[in-house]
């Protein structure tokens, strides 16, 4: 499946990664190499991983000089071998020394995240669907995004206007300044337009019995034994059959195994974007 990744969502983001990096010029490049000097250079995937982030890199290189020659060898979301040449530049030999780290840099974080995604995809065995979460690096929340859909994974709210996600810690509050929670939840449900999602997160069966109260799209249980967790979904697919029911908190890949023999329709994950492994590249002058 070819998933678009608009150009004027990444633009500014690379353009603040080369002023971060080059500062007010490379120094080191300039002196040493003619500026009229041209080259052929290739990237090298270092092990096996799905690739991400080939667009990026492209424009890393274009931004520095319009007339580099790209070609890819390989599209994003593919999957790659080690040594596998991933695509070849031609032009400007200040251009690609210059443009070299921070295009690496982006190619080995988001095929990363993309690879680590896919490895809980396929733990999940088609049971269930594997979702991100707001739990991304600042400034690279579309391009993490990005790499998830990359690895077979799917992307939750992007933004806090997306949807209503009611959290422990709204609970929390509205138990602790005596707010009726019950009443502000029900309101708030008969107030939003039905195409605006309603998810409340429980953390134990008490707030499961809430949540059934209110009837919302999708109920997460979060950070539960799995003894919890399997008398929660039960209580919900009892009373609200076309619930969605989503899994989320610390889950390791064992734990994430061990959902298949449940019946649920959603697991997110923070560590698929905050601790992904980086993948190696490197990038050879030929």
């Amino acid at each position: 499946m070819k998933i678009k990744l608009d150009r004027k969502n990444f633009l500014l983001i690379v353009k603040q990664a080369l002023e971060e990096d080059v500062g007010e010029g490379d120094i080191t490049t300039e002196n040493i190499i003619p500026p009229t000097l041209k080259i052929k250079a290739r990237i090298i995937a270092e092990e096996k991983c799905i690739v991400c982030g080939l667009p990026i890199v492209k424009e890393v290189f274009k931004m520095l000089d319009r007339r580099i020659k790209w070609r890819a060898k390989v599209s994003d979301g593919d999957v790659i071998k080690p040594k596998k040449v991933v695509v070849e530049i031609f032009g400007s030999a200040r251009a690609i020394l210059t443009g070299e780290r921070v295009a690496l840099n982006f190619l080995q974080h988001l095929s990363g995240i993309a690879t680590y995604t896919n490895k809980f995809v396929k733990l999940a065995n088609g049971k269930f669907e594997i979702y991100d979460t707001r739990k991304t690096h600042p400034g690279l929340r579309y391009l993490e995004k990005y790499a998830v859909l990359c690895g077979g994974g799917k992307n939750h709210r992007f933004q806090l206007d997306d949807m209503v996600l009611v959290k422990d810690n709204h609970i929390k509050i509205c138990e602790l300044y005596q707010l009726p929670i019950e009443e502000i939840l029900y309101r708030m449900r008969q107030r939003l337009d039905y195409t605006t999602d309603v998810e409340i997160e429980c953390c134990n069966l008490r707030e499961v019995k809430l949540a059934l109260k209110i009837k919302p799209d999708i109920i997460m249980l979060d950070n539960m034994s799995f003894t919890q967790l399997k008398k929660a979904i039960k209580m919900i697919r009892e009373n609200l059959p076309k619930t969605k029911i989503e899994i989320s908190g610390k889950l390791d890949e064992q734990k994430v195994k061990k959902l298949r023999r449940t019946n649920i329709d959603l697991v997110s994950l923070g560590r698929i974007t905050h601790s992904a492994r980086d993948i190696s590249f490197s990038l050879e002058v030929v």
